[in-house]
């Protein structure tokens, strides 16, 4: 049996490790930090990724802390006049075969985390290199596995092993991250939706959307900014700042960033797709592949769905070069599109046809080498 390291217990990794196992596969996740905590703010998970979800058995889990935005509405800046307005909610459910679910980052991992058994997972191990089916950690300890997974997000050590050090960009934008209780600003219309108010430049935006069944609203409002040093989610923002940014935006808007208690700041960085993802019995996935901006809300789904394909690919061929080659030939091109596009910000922003990522399923989608081996 193919025994699979995993490197990185956040979304992708812990979602690789339930897909392996529904496959059968012996598979160890080994996460650097010491344990899990509830970490991060919002996870906007569109039909593709909620579908795949679905598959992994965590569906009913997510579902009962979520937010079901009803409609993904554009508004203009100053007026509010909406561009457009695409039904989402039980008419994404009908049309995709599943919802878009807005929710906390932690309870969709809380909901990862319930359904792997105790020992999958091993706290406290920090990856420092990896080589010929051999991870070694900063605490000097090793492991081995016929397969390594690099799901370690932006930063990732195990990239860093195959490929050399990156040099990410930085986009000249920044963002800023807020959660609002719903209470506070009851009587603003469309609390319900995923609202996009696009600003006067390609930069400036503020999106919302509800959380924790609509109990909350989160904040998302990105704008140009010269210089920045630190690529980190968690660094603390000024909510007067906030304010100024936007004051001459629509007071529906601006009432939202008024009801804002605290905010975070971070930079947003851009880096090119990758021309591979695996190197020998190594592989990329996530983050740890393909970094992408958040204008297309597609990073976790791109995680979750790499997660699905790779499993699908180590179940079905016995040596792994050909099922990481497969995988990485059935996501490459998708992924790359869509990393590409999340770069300007123009993701329907006039009425406009998403069906191309929604109505993706990872459980079935063709795999690309495969066809002449398989009928998968």
């Amino acid at each position: 049996m193919t025994t699979v390291a995993v490197c990185g217990g956040g979304i992708g990794g812990l979602a690789t490790a339930i897909a392996l196992r529904k496959f059968g596969l012996d598979v160890t996740v080994y996460e650097q930090t010491r344990q899990f905590a509830r970490v991060g703010a919002d996870i906007n998970l569109t039909p593709n990724a909620v579908r795949a979800l679905d598959g992994l058995g965590i569906g009913p889990a997510i579902r009962e802390s979520a937010a079901r935005p009803q409609f993904r509405i554009s508004r203009t800046w100053d007026t509010g006049a909406e561009t457009s307005r695409l039904p989402m909610g039980d008419s994404a459910e009908q049309h995709y075969g599943a919802p878009q679910l807005t929710m906390h980052r932690g309870d969709l991992m809380t909901a990862l985390e319930n359904r792997l058994p105790s020992g999958v997972v091993e706290m406290g191990r920090r990856v420092s290199g990896v080589a010929d089916g051999r991870i070694e950690f900063t605490d000097g300890s090793t492991a081995s596995a016929d397969v390594i997974v690099g799901a370690d997000g932006i930063h990732s050590a195990v990239r860093t092993a195959l490929l050399g050090r990156e040099q990410p960009t930085f986009t000249g934008v920044v963002a800023f991250r807020a959660v609002v209780p719903t209470e506070r600003v009851g009587e603003l219309p469309n609390l319900d939706c995923f609202t996009k108010w696009w600003g006067p430049n390609p930069s400036t935006q503020i999106v919302t959307f509800p959380l924790n069944q609509g109990k909350d609203i989160f904040v998302f409002a990105t704008c140009s900014q010269e210089e920045w040093t630190e690529e980190s989610w968690t660094t603390p923002g000024s909510v007067t700042e906030l304010r100024e940014l936007y004051r001459d935006f629509h007071p529906e808007a601006r009432a939202l960033l008024d009801a804002c208690d605290d905010v975070l700041k971070s930079a947003l960085y851009v880096r090119d797709p990758l021309a591979s993802w695996t190197d020998g019995r190594a592989v990329l996935l996530g983050d740890a592949a393909h970094p992408m901006m958040p204008f297309m809300a597609q990073g976790a789904g791109m995680a979750i769905e790499d997660a699905v394909v790779l499993s699908r690919c180590l179940s079905l061929f016995d040596d792994p070069a050909v099922a990481l080659q497969t995988y990485q030939e059935t996501r490459l091109q998708r992924t790359s599109r869509i990393q590409r596009g999340s770069r300007s910000n123009e993701w329907l922003k006039v009425a406009g046809n998403g069906d191309w990522v929604y109505e993706y399923d990872a459980w079935h989608v063709p795999l690309e080498l495969a066809a002449a081996r398989t009928d998968a």
